[in-house]
C-alpha cells in the first residue's frame, strides 16, 4: 500500500477554534479570512492537517458543539464563499482540512427538533429519543458532574421527557432512525464536496449507542461501517478520526476487524498514563498502555495528543493514580472538572518549565503513531482559570504585542486575551518568539521537520527496549530497513542508560538533532547519559535491523 494513499499515517494535525484564531473583520470574533491569513504561519510551522472544531450556525452555548444548521457557517465566521476561498488557499499550501462532526446530538434550537417538540405526528419526533415518564436511571452516565443533574429532561411543549447525554439543550438523536443515519450522510457528503478531507467524529460511544427508556445500551457499530463506506465512496482518501475514551481491549472493535470502520483515534490510554508517567517518574503504566494500543488494523491509525480543547480526562487512571497527577499538574480544585480532569493547559501544568515542555513535546512526536497539537501550544500558551469549565483555555491565539494580542482590532474581543505576567500577550506572541532563535516555536518547528523525516514512528513497528533506568522510556522503531530509537527520562535526575538496540550489526547510533554519536561497547550495549528530563532521537547504523521481542522487550507492566 503506497504512503501517499494513507496521507494521515504521517501527518501533523493542529487543532484550531475558528472563533478564537484571527478576527478579519474587526468585530471581536475570529473568521475565515482571518484564518486564511494565517495559513502560510501553519505551513512554516510544518502543520499538513488543520482540524476545525465547530463553526456551524449554533447557539453557542457549548462552543459550538450545540449545532442548529449543519449545512451552514455560524455569520460571526463569515459566508460559505468565506470556507470555499479559504479551502483554495489551504489546498494551494498542501494543507489539508478536516472538520468536527458532531451528530451524536443537536442542539435544541435546531429546527429538527423544534418541529420533533411541536408535532408528534412529526416524522422528527422519532428523530430523538423520548419518554412519556422519567426512567428511574435518569442520573446514569452523567458526562458533566456538578454541572449536570439528569440525561432526561421534560419538554413542556412535547409533554414527554427527552434523552441527552450532555447538557440539557443537546438532545440526542437517535441514530438507530434509517433517517438520521441518512441525514448523517447528507451532512458528511456536502462538507466533502466543499473539499474538506475528512472528519473529526466528536463522542462516538454515545453516537453509536442505542438508547431508549428501558431500553439496554448497546453499540451498533454497523453505523460505523456504513458512514466509512459512503466516505469513501464519495471521496476515497477521506479519513474519521474518533474522539472515543474506551479501555484499549474495545478499540479494535471501532477501527473493525478489517480496518473498516475509523481510519483514526485519539489515544486516551496513553495520553493518560503519559501524564502520570511526567507526574511520577513512573513508566510502567505508559509501557502497558503502548503495549495494548500496539495491535491495530494495517490501514489505522493512533493519534497521540497532550492536550485538546476539552479537560485532561484522567477517567481512566486509578484513583490512587489520578490524585498523583492532581497534585502534580492540577493542586488547586479550581484547576480540576468534574470530579476527573484538569482543565489547564500545558504550559502552566508543567510550571512552564522549559525542558519538561521539550520532553512532552518531544514524546508527543515520536510516540507511535500520528501527532496532534492544540493551537497556541507552539508558543507556551497559558489559560484563564476566571473563565468557566472549558474555556479557561480557550483563549485568542497571541500573535502580536498589539492590542488583544494581534487577535483582533475590535474593542472588545470574544473571550478576554490572556494578560498576565508569565503567559500574556506582550510578553508570549508569535512575533517575539520568531525573533528568538532559541524560542518554542523556532524549537518546535525543528522538532516537526525531523518528525516528518522520521517515517518509522508513523509506519513502522516498535518494541520498548530494557534499560537498567527505571524512569527512561526507550522505543525503538523499523520501517522498511531503517530504525530509529527514541530515549526520554521522566526523571528530574540525569541518568546512565545501558541498553541494547537489538540486531548483530546495531552498533552505532547518529543523534539526529545534534550529531553525537554512539558506539555500541563489546557487550553490544550503548551507555547514553540523558540529563534531567532529556531526551534524545537515533539513527540506527545498521542493515541488520531484526527485532528479538523476547530479548528486547520489557516484561508485562501494570496497568
Amino acid at each position: 500500500m503506497s504512503i501517499d494513499d494513507l496521507w494521515y499515517k504521517n501527518a501533523i494535525i493542529y487543532c484550531l477554534d475558528v472563533e478564537k484564531y484571527q478576527d478579519a473583520n474587526r468585530d471581536g470574533v475570529g473568521d475565515f479570512e482571518g484564518l486564511m491569513r494565517r495559513l502560510d504561519y501553519l505551513q512554516g510551522l510544518g502543520v499538513t492537517c488543520i482540524w476545525l472544531q465547530p463553526f456551524y450556525q449554533s447557539p453557542n452555548r457549548d462552543n459550538g458543539y450545540d449545532v442548529s444548521d449543519y449545512y451552514t457557517l455560524h455569520p460571526k465566521h463569515g459566508s460559505l464563499g468565506d470556507f470555499t476561498e479559504f479551502m483554495k488557499h489551504a489546498q494551494s499550501l498542501g494543507l489539508r482540512v478536516i472538520v468536527d462532526l458532531v451528530v451524536s446530538h443537536t442542539s435544541i434550537d435546531c429546527p429538527w427538533f423544534q418541529q420533533a417538540r411541536r408535532d408528534p405526528a412529526s416524522h422528527y419526533r422519532d428523530w430523538y429519543v423520548w419518554s412519556d415518564e422519567r426512567p428511574k436511571n435518569h442520573k446514569d452516565g452523567i458526562v458533566f458532574p456538578g454541572q449536570q443533574t439528569t440525561t432526561w429532561t421534560r419538554d413542556r411543549v412535547a409533554g414527554q421527557y427527552y434523552f441527552h447525554r450532555f447538557y440539557r439543550h443537546q438532545p440526542d438523536l437517535n441514530t438507530s432512525n434509517p433517517r438520521v443515519r441518512a441525514e448523517i450522510q447528507k451532512i458528511m457528503g456536502f462538507w466533502l464536496q466543499l473539499g474538506v478531507s475528512g472528519f473529526r467524529m466528536d463522542a462516538v460511544p454515545f453516537l453509536i449507542e442505542r438508547k431508549g427508556p428501558g431500553v439496554k445500551p448497546q453499540q451498533d457499530f454497523r453505523l460505523l461501517r456504513e458512514m466509512r463506506d459512503f466516505l469513501q465512496w464519495r471521496t476515497g482518501d477521506a479519513i474519521m478520526l474518533a474522539e472515543a475514551n474506551v479501555p484499549p481491549d474495545e478499540s479494535l472493535r471501532y477501527f473493525g476487524d478489517e480496518g473498516d470502520r475509523l481510519q483514526m483515534m485519539l489515544n486516551f490510554p496513553v495520553n493518560q498514563r503519559l501524564f502520570f508517567a511526567l507526574a511520577t517518574a513512573d513508566i510502567e503504566p505508559l509501557v502497558w498502555a503502548l503495549e495494548q494500543t500496539r495491535a491495530k488494523p494495517a490501514s489505522a491509525q493512533w493519534v497521540q495528543f497532550l492536550r485538546s480543547h476539552d479537560e485532561l480526562d484522567l477517567g481512566r487512571l486509578t484513583d490512587e493514580q489520578r490524585q498523583k497527577v492532581f497534585r502534580a499538574f492540577g493542586p488547586q480544585k479550581t484547576m480540576q472538572l468534574y470530579g476527573r480532569g484538569i482543565r489547564r493547559r500545558l504550559a502552566p501544568m508543567l510550571r512552564n518549565d522549559r525542558k519538561k515542555l521539550e520532553l512532552a513535546f518531544s514524546l508527543l512526536f515520536s510516540l507511535p503513531g500520528t501527532p496532534m497539537m492544540q493551537y497556541g501550544d507552539e508558543i507556551g500558551m497559558g489559560d484563564n482559570l476566571r473563565l468557566p469549565e472549558r474555556e479557561c483555555a480557550r483563549t485568542p491565539m497571541q500573535w502580536t504585542a498589539e492590542h488583544h494580542g494581534g487577535f483582533s482590532r475590535a474593542k472588545t474581543v470574544v473571550r478576554p486575551v490572556i494578560d498576565d505576567p508569565t503567559y500574556g500577550f506582550r510578553k508570549l506572541n508569535v512575533t517575539e518568539q520568531r525573533r528568538d532563535s532559541d524560542s518554542l516555536l523556532n524549537w518546535t518547528e525543528r522538532v516537526i521537520r525531523a518528525r516528518k523525516e522520521c517515517q518509522e514512528i508513523s509506519w513502522g513497528d516498535f518494541v520498548v527496549l530494557r534499560t537498567n533506568a527505571p524512569a527512561v522510556l526507550a522505543i525503538r522503531y523499523d520501517w522498511r530497513g531503517a530504525s530509529l530509537v527514541t530515549l526520554h527520562n521522566f526523571s528530574n535526575r540525569r541518568q546512565r542508560v545501558v541498553f541494547k538496540v537489538g540486531g548483530e550489526r546495531d552498533g552505532f547510533l547518529s543523534e539526529i538533532f545534534d550529531g553525537r554519536h554512539s558506539e555500541a561497547h563489546d557487550d553490544g550495549t550503548h551507555r547514553v547519559t540523558l540529563d534531567g528530563y532529556g531526551w534524545r532521537w537515533y539513527r540506527v547504523g545498521s542493515a541488520d535491523n531484526t527485532l528479538d521481542r523476547a530479548d528486547l522487550s520489557l516484561a508485562p507492566a501494570k496497568a
